[in-house]
């Protein structure tokens, strides 16, 4: 069975960090990327960084302001999870956050992604 779980969410007041971890299982781990994605209310889910195998298999979406050189995703073959360390964190990156495993290079959208887990919140105050 797949299994993607969230973890590390949590209430944070602004300018704070967290760290966000994903533990896997039932799936070759090494041979895909992981992405994570976030949903705020009333919005659409985006992405919000990637990670892959290669060197240079990462993803940074340019159209989500600011998040580049705050969110960074790593991940530990090893142990089969995924992390995202997010610094200087604002209101607006309150969200419910996913992480998500793709056969293909990182990337933006959505579908490309086969397995989600369910998500952990992020609630940054002001």
């Amino acid at each position: 069975e797949v299994q993607l779980v969230e973890s590390g969410g949590g209430l944070v007041q602004a300018g704070g960090s967290l760290r966000l971890s994903c533990a896997t299982a039932g799936f070759p781990f090494d041979e895909y990327a992981t992405g994570w994605f976030r949903q705020a209310p009333g919005k659409q889910r985006e992405i919000v960084a990637c990670v892959g195998n290669g060197d240079d298999d990462m993803y940074y979406p340019d159209f989500v302001e600011s998040v580049k050189g705050r969110f960074t995703a790593t991940r530990n073959n090893a142990i089969t999870t995924a992390y995202l360390q997010m610094n200087d964190l604002k209101p607006e990156d309150t969200a419910l956050y996913y992480c998500a495993a793709t056969f293909y290079p990182c990337g933006p959208f959505v579908g490309a992604y086969d397995f989600w887990g369910r998500g952990t919140q992020v609630t940054v105050s002001s």
